[in-house]
């Protein structure tokens, strides 16, 4: 089974967050865990406000980019989602940067995990399978 996994719950994999838990469960599955190459910016902008906060040191927000990372089977290139993308954001009325999770799950067929509670709501509008963690 593809799962498509958004960076809502790719952060809880290194960031202590509520749900981190289930979160972690899905690395354990059987299941190929694939996401948009952007997920590693947006994995990026949280850990670096976690460090600039003081909730992680620095090393450890090195770390936890690079095994948040190695969890993804696949990071699909944002520019061959581009148009899909950009259609799903015009349709729907929601930001590009989540209809690139949604474009690639269309792409290939397969459930949206997201913790976004506003990717769920655009993912049931564009009648793409969601799975809330």
């Amino acid at each position: 089974m593809t799962l498509v996994v958004d960076a809502s719950i790719a952060v809880k994999w290194v960031l202590p967050e509520a749900d981190s838990a289930a979160a972690a469960a899905l690395r354990r599955q059987d299941a190929e865990l694939i996401a948009p190459s952007l997920v590693a910016a947006e994995i990026g902008s949280a850990i670096w406000k976690a460090a600039r906060r003081g909730n992680i040191e620095h090393a450890e927000a090195l770390a936890g980019i690079e095994a948040a990372l190695l969890s993804f089977e696949t990071l699909f290139p944002i520019e061959e989602l581009r148009v899909q993308a950009l259609a799903l954001a015009l349709d729907l009325g929601h930001p590009i940067y989540d209809c690139f999770y949604l474009a690639l799950a269309q792409r290939r067929n397969a459930p949206l995990v997201t913790a976004d509670e506003a990717m769920i709501a655009a993912a049931r509008r564009a009648k793409i399978e969601v799975r809330r963690v």
